[in-house]
């Protein structure tokens, strides 16, 4: 499988994707009315209807088949999984696909957002069916060819045979002919056991290209008479450019202009000056020269201590009810046997290894812009309503991206780009020097969780949990501040809701001016770590084996089996008491995690993990060793945010600027990660983010196991445990 990345139109794709002028293309097309559900339909089709197809598969006469993918890549597989569902039921051979990235453009190709996890779960069905479709109208273009039935036909590595006889053709042959055949109304999917390639730990084809250098990333991405340009930012966010002395930069050999730019962020505009030049190394050096006195009153200037505070007053009010049963109060009052507890999770700086960058063509009312994107039509929508533009007139075009974990899904930095390009009348590209990217966010907000509950008779018997935390998505101006945060209780198993007779889970949005958005995982990966902690600690009241005490709370065939998985990959029932065992269980967008985490005391007398277990079940599934590899990510992920990272604000600034004060994890930290996947039928969950929130729960319910001592704020150092 090979990678082009061009903007093309649909019937510019069908000729490219040719050696001739023939072409069998098949999609998906998404009706105003659809909620979702599409129609698979033919280019010409859609050329007679005057409608666009959103998904699509072309077959050129030489049998090569071109995909185009609507969702970005930013490490999470999709260049891979993708193909290999289609490949699957088309029946063609990997090495005989090519795909491109599809412009950003909500009408053509419904939600094109990389997030949530959900580039499978969200498109796997429909990605089978049109290829299975393609399959058939091949078949039966054959079929009509050798005038025989169907019935009598099969496909096989991009041919199609003829079983008594043994004739065959390939389908570059039959394009022609294809494209006439009347699209199936229902087509018969395999069954699991007969598939080929899913299922199968197929090689990524993007390794290669990302390990010879041929692979365009943002940064690599260039275009004629493109300029450059870095931004000196207000370091306090909200604050306004008060003096700006420039002629020192402006004065340097090849600076072509300085420029204020006003860049929308949420509810509130970030000023800015932009220096604009005919290199990056130009550009950076100048903007040292720049002279800004900033204007920042009329907002808080918060540190790290006063955040918390405040979030540790806000756990006294009644909070915004997202979720509730029975009644917790008259249950937990009436109680003999009470936890009232609080854990603390940190601000979290994204850190993507490619720093935020993206180029930007503004020419009259037409603009086209390049870069590491998670969310191409939300781009686009923005560019359009903030330049008063058609939004047929905005091209957005994805390049791979170096880690996006929610950040590169913003629009801030796409439309920053525009306005400086609309100031030049030139191609320019924005680059974010890496303190620009950890000091300006937005980030993971931090949380302050308050957990109350009660055991009766062995079991939980009332279960409270208040989270304070700046809300996402209330910072938007005129947000609702009434309206509860709605992913409260995400992270906490399905299952638990059933068993547990008396629950609340509530917010208070706790207000500052620091920037927030989603964050690998987004609120599940603070939320698993109080709500796992917590039901070990109320495990531990109810003096039962933790283990078995969420096995009593987890009806449900799903969770037993990932316990049991559990079981077997620990020896839980037989392991050594001088090791300390802790375990966590999680479930977000669609998929339940079981973690285990080993910990010991080595010769020193310091506290080492030894390793890690993980038990998925993502339900349908495509490729086990990308799995394997997004657990692990999601893993050492969890594992610095755990122990080693953290964002710190001072007198409303953030203080962490480089890795040198933001360290990650060194791979000489990492423990030994053992990872097994449940085989089922359930329907695809996800994939890219369900392993990060179980990790702190059940790396802290281990020391507490070997040590005896409850860790209910993150981070902390193993040094000092």
């Amino acid at each position: 499988m090979s990678l082009t990345n061009k903007n093309i139109s649909r019937r510019k794709f069908v000729t490219v994707s040719s050696l001739s002028s023939m072409a069998f293309t098949i999609g998906f097309y998404f009706p105003a009315a659809s909620k979702g559900i599409g129609e698979i339909i033919t280019a010409q089709n859609a050329d007679e209807k005057g409608i666009e197809l959103s998904a699509w598969i072309s077959i050129d006469a030489a049998g090569i088949v071109t995909l185009l993918n609507h969702r970005s890549e930013m490490g999470q597989g999709s260049f891979q999984t993708v193909p290999q569902i289609i490949a699957e039921e088309l029946e063609v051979d990997l090495d005989k696909v090519k795909i491109t990235f599809a412009p950003g453009n909500s009408k053509k190709f419904g939600s094109q957002i990389t997030g949530g996890s959900s580039t499978v779960r969200g498109s796997y069905k429909a990605l089978l069916q049109t290829g299975a479709a393609a399959r058939e109208m091949l078949i039966a273009a054959a079929a009509k060819n050798w005038n025989v039935a169907p019935t009598e036909c099969y496909a096989a590595l991009g041919m199609v045979i003829h079983r008594s006889s043994g004739k065959k053709l390939g389908y570059g042959t039959l394009v022609a002919a294809a494209a006439k055949m009347p699209i199936p109304k229902q087509v018969v999917l395999k069954e699991r056991k007969d598939y080929k390639l899913i299922g199968n730990p197929l090689q990524r084809q993007d390794i290669p290209l990302k390990t010879n250098g041929k692979a365009i990333f943002g940064l690599d991405k260039k275009i004629p008479g493109m300029l450059y340009a870095v931004v000196e930012r207000n370091p306090r966010f909200q604050g306004k450019i008060k003096s700006l002395d420039d002629s020192a930069a402006k004065a340097m050999p090849g600076v072509k202009q300085v420029v204020k730019v006003a860049m929308p962020v949420f509810g509130f505009t970030r000023e800015g000056v932009a220096v604009v030049a005919d290199s990056l190394w130009t550009a950076m050096q100048a903007r040292k020269l720049l002279k800004i006195e900033w204007d920042d009153e009329g907002f808080e200037h918060l540190s790290t201590e006063k955040l918390y505070g405040r979030m540790r007053e806000d756990l006294n009010k009644p909070g915004l009810t997202q979720r509730k049963g029975g009644n917790f109060d008259a249950h937990f009052q009436n109680s003999a046997n009470q936890l009232d507890l609080v854990y603390e999770t940190p601000y979290e700086s994204h850190s993507c290894m490619e720093p935020l960058n993206c180029i930007a063509h503004v020419q009259g009312d037409h603009c086209e812009v390049w870069g590491p994107i998670q969310g191409p039509d939300w781009v686009q929508s923005d560019i359009s309503q903030r330049l008063k533009i058609p939004i047929e007139n905005v091209t957005v075009n994805m390049t791979f991206l170096g880690g996006g974990f929610g950040r590169k899904a913003f629009t801030d930095y796409t439309f920053e780009a525009v306005l400086i390009s609309k100031e030049m009348k030139a191609p320019v590209q924005v680059v974010w020097t890496r303190e620009d990217d950890m000091t300006q966010g937005p980030f993971r907000p931090g949380a302050v969780y308050g957990c109350k509950g009660s055991i009766q008779n062995g079991a939980i018997e009332s279960f409270q949990v208040k989270m304070a935390a700046q809300n996402m998505d209330q910072q938007a101006a005129g947000a609702d501040k009434t309206k509860f945060n709605g992913s409260t209780s995400e992270g906490f198993a399905e299952a638990y809701f059933k068993s547990i007779p008396n629950y609340r889970f509530a917010d208070i949005p706790t207000e500052s001016p620091i920037p927030v958005m989603w964050w690998r995982s987004v609120y599940s990966s603070t939320n698993g770590f109080a709500f796992e902690s917590f039901i070990d600690e109320m495990a531990h009241a109810a003096k039962k084996d933790p283990l078995d005490f969420r096995r009593s709370h987890l009806a449900g065939k799903r969770y037993q089996v990932v316990l049991d998985q559990l079981e077997k990959m620990t020896n839980w029932k037989n392991r050594s008491k001088n090791d300390g065992w802790g375990i966590a269980i999680t479930e977000c967008f669609k998929t339940i995690v079981g973690e285990a985490v080993k910990v010991s005391k080595n010769a020193e007398g310091k506290m080492v993990i030894d390793k890690v277990i993980a038990v998925m079940d993502c339900g349908w599934y495509v490729n086990p060793d990308i799995i394997q590899a997004q657990i692990e990510g999601s893993i050492v992920m969890a594992l610095g945010a755990a122990t080693v990272h953290e964002t710190h604000f001072e007198d409303g600034k953030a203080v962490e600027k480089n890795f040198n004060t933001y360290p990650m994890p060194r791979i000489n930290e990492i423990p030994a990660i053992e990872v097994h996947i449940i085989d089922n039928q359930e329907n695809a969950g996800g994939v890219g983010e369900p392993a990060l929130p179980a990790f702190a729960p059940a790396l802290c319910n281990a020391i507490f196991n070997l040590t005896g001592k409850r860790i209910r704020k993150l981070p902390f150092k193993l040094s000092e445990v």
